[in-house]
């Protein structure tokens, strides 16, 4: 039977502003949710999709919502509904990056902020309200909200919002709404006041449910971990360095994520690269090259980049971004425990994904058991085992003897365990415990650099046939500082390190981690100290 064809957005018949505004998100196709709703929507029908967060349905029907809606006209004309604050304000954020190139304005309401820096937003002028149910009949009442030119409302996890007890707001905001409006309504569950509500405010709306009934792999332990969004990389870290990986495979939603993740792990020293839609099938081939001969530890990769991959040394798949829906869980996690070989899959969950979580568990029909992060002792302790195995490597080699002799020169008027201890040490921080004790990425006054410098780590070198005038010019143009200034510049195999003056180092920063050279994204850290 023939493969069906994977849908795009450029299949969906949407305008140029809102494929330009996809693609500067980093979305690389649509979500199951995505490819069913979003026609339906745009032919101005009613629709009630069950979905949870995390399937990409703020897009599903945000993307819509920003094409039917004017520009031009600065009166309220969507609104949608939220039963918490959190997702209210993440709901606006995602409307206004959807909405950016058609210049749409969304705003949060919500309770416990100033409800006077709310009026002043709305009488600016906005066409997309967010907001909690209270909140906004409290701008209803006050008149500071008016809803008749709504064209769109949207209950969002309206199941959480009956649960909640906003079953009266609900109706009373729909009363103030024109009855030709388009109606959505989002639900992970579909209790019987939700379809009561549906009956009565939606004109025959079209039901889009994601269905899936698969069994995962028995061999593969799964894992997760409650982590902050800006605790990921050190959490990933941590397990890379504690865990006994052949190949770490790091799943992420958007090209964006994957490429910053990438280089954050360059930057703190580890063999990762990347691999999304945006890479040629040269530079895709060269990558896996790599991954397949063991000349990288962690490849960060989007779903539809690792399609096809078939590498039986995956050990370890991380979920970095909780998958959008259990389907898309089970493909990932069945990249490792191939050949018979036991995986573990660990997927990362913020507090608000925990509803997420149990989704996939009770879909997929699994068990993901919590786990805690390694402390820092337990990385230091899984560092001297590996290196106790490596010593021994050396020591079975046939010209350690020389090496010897060497030692025992070296330990004169020295205790040999304090040798050995000062060698430790010196193995230890160039894996970056010292970086952990201080607090993290060395300053701009630590770096070794000549008087009045500061010495930078880059994120490309020989492989990228990078030459010290390519740095140079790219370092003048963005930032306007003379080539002259540039001091020394030191290409290795995959990073490079350049000496800039201290006083304009966080400038070069900043310019150059959005810059490309080579057809490469580029980041920059202070190099740590030599």
């Amino acid at each position: 039977m023939e493969k069906k064809e994977a849908i795009k957005f450029t299949d969906l018949g949407l305008s140029k502003e809102a494929l330009q505004a996809v693609t500067s998100m980093g979305f690389e196709e649509p979500t199951p949710i995505q490819a069913k709703t979003i026609p339906i929507l745009l032919q101005g029908k009613d629709a009630i999709g069950q979905a949870q967060t995390g399937t990409g349905k703020t897009a599903a029907y945000g993307i819509p919502i920003v094409e039917k809606i004017d520009p031009r006209n600065f009166m309220v004309q969507a609104i949608i509904l939220t039963p918490t604050r959190e997702l209210a304000i993440q709901v606006a954020e995602e409307m206004n990056k959807i909405g950016r190139f058609r210049r749409i304005q969304a705003v949060p309401i919500y309770g416990g902020q100033s409800i006077e820096r709310q009026i002043r937003s709305l009488r600016k002028g906005v066409q997309v309200v967010v907001g909690t149910p209270g909140r906004v009949i409290d701008h209803i009442e006050r008149k500071t909200l008016r809803l008749n030119y709504i064209k769109i409302v949207v209950l969002d996890e309206a199941d959480e919002m009956l649960d909640m007890g906003f079953v009266d707001d609900i109706t009373t905001i729909l009363k103030e709404t024109p009855k030709e409006r388009q109606t959505l309504l989002f639900s992970a569950t579909m209790p019987d006041a939700i379809l009561k509500i549906a009956h009565r405010y939606m004109r025959s709306p079209e039901r889009v449910t994601i269905v899936t009934n698969i069994i995962t792999a028995p061999k593969i332990n799964q894992i997760f971990y409650e982590v902050r969004q800006s605790e990921k990389t050190d959490a990933l870290c941590r397990l890379i360095d504690v865990e006994d990986s052949d190949l770490f495979l790091v799943f992420c939603h958007t090209k964006k994520e994957v490429d910053d993740v990438a280089a954050d792990l360059k930057l703190r020293g580890y063999e990762a690269e990347a691999i999304h839609g945006d890479f040629s099938q040269s530079q895709r081939e060269a990558v896996m090259k790599k991954f397949r001969e063991s000349r990288i530890d962690v490849l960060v990769a989007t779903d539809v980049a690792a399609r096809g991959l078939d590498i039986s040394k995956i050990t370890h798949v991380i979920n970095y971004s909780i998958p959008q829906n259990p389907e898309s869980y089970v493909h990932r996690i069945g990249r490792t425990g191939r050949a018979g070989r036991e995986g573990v899959a660990i997927t990362f969950v913020t507090p608000r994904e925990d509803r997420q979580l149990r989704l996939i568990q009770q879909v997929a029909k699994t068990k993901i058991t919590r786990g805690k992060l390694p402390s820092v002792q337990e990385i230091q302790e899984a560092r001297v085992e590996r290196l106790k195995e490596r010593i021994q490597e050396f020591v079975d080699d046939k010209r350690f003897d020389a090496y010897l002799a060497m030692t025992e020169k070296l330990s004169d008027g020295l205790q040999p365990i304090e040798v050995a201890a000062a060698l430790l040490k010196f193995q230890l921080e160039g894996f970056g415990a010292e970086a952990e004790t201080r607090g993290g990425e060395p300053s701009l006054n630590e770096t070794g650099a000549s008087p009045g410098m500061a010495r930078l780590f880059i994120t490309v070198g020989r492989e990228q046939r990078i030459r010290p005038g390519d740095l140079v010019k790219l370092i003048a143009e963005k930032t306007g500082l003379s080539g002259k200034v540039i001091g020394n510049i030191k290409i290795m195999e995959k990073f490079t390190f350049v000496e800039v003056p201290r006083d304009s180092a966080e400038k070069v920063i900043d310019c150059l981690q959005r810059s490309m050279i080579g057809g490469r994204k580029i980041s920059a850290a202070p190099a740590r100290p030599r």
